[in-house]
């Protein structure tokens, strides 16, 4: 009976059309991911993709270890070097691409100066080249220290956090143990970078494919014959019920480790056992875990956040009978809070962190500080969200179930 159900869900034309339209997206979101990755040889000729990847990883390659006080003054020595390099100081574009051709093994460290040694909130890209081998030893107690700056600003952290929260946020930036390991991580920055797009094509397909599950009876005129067989009640309403998760799970993660495949297949797979806060984007956040760990994250709020909304649709379908609503309302769920982010108003940011698109893009929630407290106890959105919408996950799979049998009985 599942295999009958998914047969009828994948046979139309319309959700064939729909896994071609996935298809040929995920196609342009892996050329727009390779595209991340940029390489300038020494010559100041610039390339993109698999081979500039390759090239990258090479020069990279040369800086791979802990980031001791002992490297990164080497890493400010070699960049005050190149500085003092004709062609740095020539006002050639091309001389000044030949100079920055050799800095590219350790552009990803003197980015992470450039954080460490400006302003919480703020961003100067010349700020590596007026350090001092001195200053490198504080590296990491700056980090801290700019934290606890924002945090005391009025109108920056002040007004956003509880002492509890500026305390806990103060105690997890204190806690990531250091130095850190670093190598590059190219690959899943460009993985990264994409997924949240991924997801949501994915979720909003699956949404399309499984919105006529129940409706379709009706629309069909079949519900008379199919609520009057033997097994109408129980076995034909659970087949449905199967046959939508296992389309959302063949799917997703079809897709997912196809994209996975060919992304950090072409551009590598290095930088995994790398603390986040090595990353550009995760410099500030208070997460303590590794880009492997955040990969595997990523992959596990997703198919969640797209069980959520395959259950959320079926429950739609089957109450109001409607394809079209049990369509719009994930919709309408996944695409509507982003008119709404960034309020800076801190109830309404908590009731945006916590609703189910966070979970397609998990990326951003480790990077956001997004705080909750539970019991006393301070805690990051992202267990929050994994938690509550797999125990949510559960608690829809029955409520499906006994809407379409009441539905039966009434007819």
């Amino acid at each position: 009976m599942v295999f009958y159900e998914m047969k009828k869900i994948f046979s139309k034309s319309s959700s064939k059309a729909a896994l071609v339209f996935l298809g040929f997206a995920l196609c342009l979101i892996i050329y727009f991911a390779m595209g991340e990755v940029s390489y300038v040889n020494p010559e100041g000729e610039g390339t993109k993709g698999i081979a500039a990847a390759r090239h990258l990883e090479k020069e990279k390659e040369k800086w791979k270890g802990t980031l001791t006080t002992e490297r990164l003054q080497q890493v400010i020595r070699e960049n005050n070097k190149v500085n003092q390099s004709p062609q740095a100081k020539s006002e050639n574009t091309k001389e000044n691409d030949q100079a920055f051709s050799r800095k590219q093994g350790f552009s990803d460290i003197r980015e992470l100066l450039n954080k460490a040694f400006t302003g919480f909130q703020e961003y100067d890209y010349f700020r590596a080249d007026t350090l001092t081998e001195e200053e490198a030893g504080q590296f990491y107690k700056k980090r801290t220290e700019n934290l606890k700056a924002w945090l005391a600003e009025e109108g920056g952290g002040a007004d956003q956090f509880t002492k509890t929260e500026k305390e806990f946020l103060v105690n997890q930036y204190k806690s990531l143990e250091t130095p850190w390991y670093y190598e590059s991580s190219d690959g899943f920055d460009a993985w990264f970078t994409w997924s949240p797009t991924i997801c949501m094509l994915v979720v909003l397909t699956v949404g399309f494919l499984v919105s006529g599950i129940f409706s379709c009876e009706k629309r069909y005129r079949a519900a008379s014959v199919y609520f009057a067989s033997y097994h109408g009640r129980k076995k034909a309403v659970l087949a449905k019920i199967k046959a939508g998760v296992l389309t959302a799970t063949l799917v997703y993660w079809g897709i997912m480790l196809l994209y996975s495949a060919v992304v950090l297949g072409c551009l590598g797979l290095q930088g995994s056992q790398c603390v986040i806060q090595t990353q550009f984007g995760k410099w500030k956040s208070f997460y303590a875990m590794t880009i492997g760990q955040e990969y595997a994250y990523i992959l596990l709020g997703g198919y969640i956040g797209c069980l959520f909304f395959t259950l959320l649709t079926m429950l739609i379908s089957s109450w109001s009978h409607s394809g079209t609503a049990a369509v719009i309302v994930p919709f309408a769920l996944i695409l509507a809070p982003s008119f709404l982010a960034e309020t800076q108003i801190p109830f309404v940011d908590k009731i945006l962190g916590l609703l189910p698109d966070q979970l397609l893009q998990v990326e951003l929630v480790i990077s956001h500080f997004s705080l909750y407290s539970l019991g006393g106890k301070i805690i990051g959105a992202l267990p929050v969200l994994l938690v509550l919408y797999s125990v949510l996950c559960a608690g829809l799979l029955p409520v499906v179930y006994r809407i379409y049998r009441r539905k039966e009985v009434r007819e």
